[in-house]
């Protein structure tokens, strides 16, 4: 079964309704179910002996028509690479791919397409034709061990790089997906977590970030979450699936759940279209209990008949034909990797101009972190097996069933190595971090010390509080009292709580950086490639000014029910900041650079409800370099009302200048007026503003709109 055009066309429609109307019963029910290769249990790992046995071990196998041409669907986990669950394929690794925090901090929506198009060269080379990436939820928490995966507190920078990377993996022929739908934003006691929003906030922030990427990709499958939403669980929350996904929204492709997430075949009336790892339910919902329901009547065929033809469409659609393609250029791959670590790359503070690095004569120490082994990586289902395999892979356990999971895990690529390799006129020494004693003996007999600050996060559990792990935070203070000129590097999912920062001249968020990370870290340290990362999280200088400053729930025993009030509704991250006057540490699109940009010809204006500025940069420096213009809504009628409105990343010559356009989508001003069911831009007096940051403008105008009503 095969498609030219990517999007869910008309034509893709007809043709799976044509096909669907030939199947079986027996053929419709082997479609929206998908059963795990292997079931994970007590007594070790099981294969289903329905699953034919040339399909290798991956998240999931669907039954496709061999008669009609509907390929069997081979679904992989896929959010930062082609992952090898438990190590099943032996010997089969693939490009590590920087965290999506990090791919969100770029700014970047072509790099973002590129990166999904590595995913899907690599799926479609071992025939697997659904992709479970898009890992897309808006970072509400900064304790939540997943926020790694995802791209950023804002939700028009979520839909847009989370929607680019959609499109490129599709534009290989291979379905992805956007997850998980909605408030996926804590992993504790997440299987019972109720997440309590209200519903016209909900539209503002989080379900706006998908319904941006939707219209941008028109992915072939979204995913559910595992926790209620206003007191439904995501799978089977009508209200989502139904109301505002497929018919505000308008969504045509099919919605399957987590694994181990469906609890009623009625979840099917509800809006889910796929039951996922079925095993792991306590029935296989969508099997026996549905065929069960339909026989007795209580379940509509039509219905059944729509959950079919939206898994046809998709993959009509996409031209998913489950062939293996031809054997990727792995060096390629690698370059990708490598870009996406560079762009990722925050410098968040320099004073004293002690980077870039000149290392010529001179002694550094570099402390912790593993930095002579390799970068690290968030743990999880995305966790991805690079070439050469880890060089650390350390269990870590814990409570709950997915304590498996939970470990230390290097990508083997060593900042010590890359750095040695660019500064060849230095003397390096390294010490572990293991003691603070010995990181201090070390850093007092260098010129320049560098240490690592690891944080290890990940998929099942949330990080107790925000300081680094280990004594490093000691580490830090002491060794920056024995060093005045210390550099730090972060390598985490999330801001840490960083006691030590008026103390430490440098730091570098540098994330979780894939597979080239190494090179990427050291590049950006001696200068060979100059740091464009912008923050896609807000840093705050305070736990006080979290919404959650601690984390809701946590010690719990796992299986407890458990509630999160969202209250801030729709002002996540700066938002929040800006609505009460926080003063962040750094602040959501802030980014340092070796080179420096002005800002002129700023224009900003309102016509017909559309705000938009133009603005002539221009890198005044003597480097090459990027900058990331953004424009902001920042009040109304007077009242904070922050809001970005669009963004723009340049890459300027020295002397060299760009006019760039930023156009605000008009749902990024209004309000969603849940009783009239269309978007609101209230009438009155905008402020808007041009700058580099949520917090740092170079132009602010006053514009006025007029009152307007669209959309659904």
């Amino acid at each position: 079964m095969t498609g030219s055009n990517a999007s869910l066309s008309t034509d893709a429609d007809e043709r799976a309704r044509l096909i669907e109307e030939q199947l079986t019963d027996e053929e419709r029910f082997g479609l929206i179910s998908s059963l795990m290769v292997k079931v994970f249990t007590a007594d070790g790992d099981i294969r289903d002996e329905r699953v034919p046995a040339h399909v290798p071990q991956i998240a999931g196998w669907v039954q496709g028509v061999p008669r009609l041409g509907i390929p069997d669907l081979l679904i992989t986990d896929a959010a930062l690479g082609i992952t090898n669950p438990g190590g099943g394929r032996e010997g089969d690794n693939a490009t590590a791919l920087p965290a999506g925090i990090a791919l969100g901090a770029s700014f970047n929506r072509e790099l973002a397409r590129q990166a999904g198009a590595v995913l899907g060269r690599e799926a479609k080379e071992h025939g697997f034709n659904v992709l479970c990436g898009g890992s897309m939820n808006l970072i509400r928490h900064l304790h939540n061990g997943r926020n790694f995966e995802y791209i950023s507190e804002d939700p028009l920078l979520s839909g847009e790089i989370a929607g680019e990377t959609v499109l490129g993996t599709q534009s290989e022929g291979v379905i992805s997906l956007l997850k998980h739908v909605s408030l996926n934003a804590s992993e504790t006691n997440k299987f019972w977590l109720d997440a309590i929003i209200d519903p016209a906030a909900h539209r503002e922030s989080d379900l706006l970030a998908f319904e941006l990427a939707i219209e941008i990709a028109e992915p072939g499958a979204l995913m559910a979450g595992y926790n209620k939403v206003n007191g439904e669980y995501s799978g089977g929350n009508a209200t989502i699936l139904n109301d505002v996904i497929k018919g505000a929204f308008g969504y045509r492709g099919w919605i399957m759940s987590d694994w181990r997430a469906v609890y009623s075949w009625r979840f099917a009336d509800f809006g889910l279209d796929q039951h996922s790892g079925a095993q792991l339910d306590e029935k296989e919902w969508f099997a026996e209990p549905l065929a069960q329901a339909l026989a007795a009547g209580e379940f509509s065929r039509e219905r059944l008949s729509d959950m079919v033809r939206r898994i046809l469409r998709s993959i009509i659609a996409v031209g998913a034909t489950g062939e293996k393609g031809p054997a990727v250029d792995r060096d390629a791959h690698a370059l990708i990797a490598r870009e996406a670590a560079r762009q990722g790359i925050v410098l968040l503070k320099n004073e004293g101009g002690l980077l870039p690095l000149a290392g010529e004569g001179k002694k550094i120490a570099v402390i912790g972190g593993h930095a002579h082994l390799g970068v690290p990586a968030g743990f999880g289902s995305s966790l991805t097996l690079p070439a050469g395999g880890f060089p650390i892979n350390t269990p870590l356990g814990g409570a709950g069933p997915l304590w498996r999971l939970r470990r230390e895990a290097l990508h083997p690529s060593a900042p010590l190595d890359h750095l040695r390799r660019l500064l060849p006129g230095a003397t390096f020494v390294y010490d572990p971090g293991l003691t603070t004693a010995a990181a201090v003996a070390a850093a007092k007999r260098a010129d320049i010390a560098i240490v690592f600050g690891v944080n290890w996060e990940g998929e099942g559990f949330d990080n107790a509080d925000r300081s680094l792990p280990r004594g490093q935070d000691e580490v830090i203070a002491a060794v920056a009292a024995a060093n005045p000129a210390t550099i730090v590097v972060l390598e985490s999912g999330n801001p840490p709580l960083m006691p030590w920062l008026d103390a430490v001249p440098v730091v570098v968020e540098a994330w979780y950086s894939g597979q080239n990370g190494g090179e990427a870290i050291a590049e950006v340290l001696t200068g060979a490639v100059n740091p464009g990362g912008r923050l896609p999280v807000t840093f705050p200088a305070s736990d006080e000014q979290l919404v959650f400053p601690t984390v809701p729930n946590y010690g719990d025993p796992w299986g407890t029910p458990a509630t999160i009030e969202y209250l801030e509704g729709s002002d996540v991250g700066y938002r929040h900041h800006a609505k009460h006057a926080h003063v962040p540490a750094f602040a959501f699109g802030h980014g340092l650079s070796y080179t420096s940009f002005a800002y002129g010809d700023i224009a900003i204006s309102a016509e017909g409800g559309e705000v938009r500025a133009s603005v002539t940069i221009t890198n005044t420096g003597d480097r090459a370099g990027a900058e990331v213009a953004q424009l902001y809504a920042t009040s109304r009628d007077g009242e904070t009302r922050q809001r970005l409105l669009d963004y723009e990343r340049v890459e300027l010559e020295p002397g060299a200048s760009a006019t760039i356009e930023l156009v605000a989508d008009p749902r990024l001003l209004a309000d969603y007026d849940t009783a009239a069911g269309t978007w609101h831009i209230a009438g009155g007096e905008y402020g808007v503003a041009v700058g580099r940051s949520a917090v740092d403008f170079e132009s602010a105008s006053t514009v006025r709109i007029a009152d307007v009503r669209f959309g659904h």
